[in-house]
């Protein structure tokens, strides 16, 4: 798939979901350098969702004017953040997101922006994680597929408790470039479309009515 060499900047929505962002100096350098980058939106979930009461409606309107979607977030017990999975949760709604009349995110493109707390080597089989990191991406590539959103290769630092300074210059560096010259990854060129998952209506129980309990009397 070829880019156009001098099409408009891209629409970048960068979500970032770290419980103690004030606590980070990985995600919190990774996300001041996406607020530098021209043509970027940051959404901070925790300073945004204290209350973890998500504007399901504001999402997706911004959801639906980007075209790169980033998730960046610290990995808790292999995966997201809990603020993260209930934004998917709440968000990525069915017929919306997927299903036979969803669609809203299709064509997209999302790209994982992860830390570890444990180094590159803990995750193979002879050390204490006992799998490769690649074992713990499927929910997020199956995620994306379900919305028929290209996944992108992930941009990983692990170690991010113990990096050096010099290092996480750099992989903030890194990260600044990527996002400023996207859609321009070379990668992409011969990337495959998004994968189709058809889910058919029946996939979801029809809406049943509420029965409301009876209310109390007072004596």
């Amino acid at each position: 798939m070829a880019f156009a060499p001098n099409s408009p900047p891209a629409n970048i929505l960068v979500i970032v979901a770290h419980p103690s962002l004030e606590q980070s100096r990985a995600n919190r350098r990774l996300m001041q350098t996406a607020l530098n980058v021209p043509a970027v939106q940051v959404r901070d979930l925790y300073a945004l969702y204290p209350d973890y009461l998500i504007d399901v409606a504001a999402e997706q309107a911004l959801l639906s004017a980007a075209k790169l979607v980033v998730w960046q977030h610290p990995v808790h017990w292999y995966g997201m953040t809990p603020l993260m999975k209930l934004y998917l949760d709440d968000v990525l709604t069915f017929n919306w997101a997927y299903g036979p009349t969803g669609g809203a995110l299709r064509g997209k493109d999302v790209w994982l922006v992860a830390t570890t707390g444990g180094p590159e080597d803990s995750y193979q089989p002879t050390r204490y994680n006992r799998y490769f990191f690649d074992a713990f991406l499927p929910p997020y590539e199956q995620t994306a597929a379900l919305c028929s959103m290209r996944f992108l290769q992930p941009m990983l630092l692990h170690g991010a408790h113990q990096v050096s300074d010099a290092a996480l210059t750099e992989h903030a560096a890194m990260y600044a470039q990527r996002l400023s010259s996207y859609p321009h990854w070379p990668e992409l060129e011969n990337l495959e479309d998004c994968v189709n998952c058809d889910v058919p209506e029946s996939a979801r129980p029809a809406d049943e009515a509420i029965v409301k309990p009876p209310k109390k009397v007072s004596l």
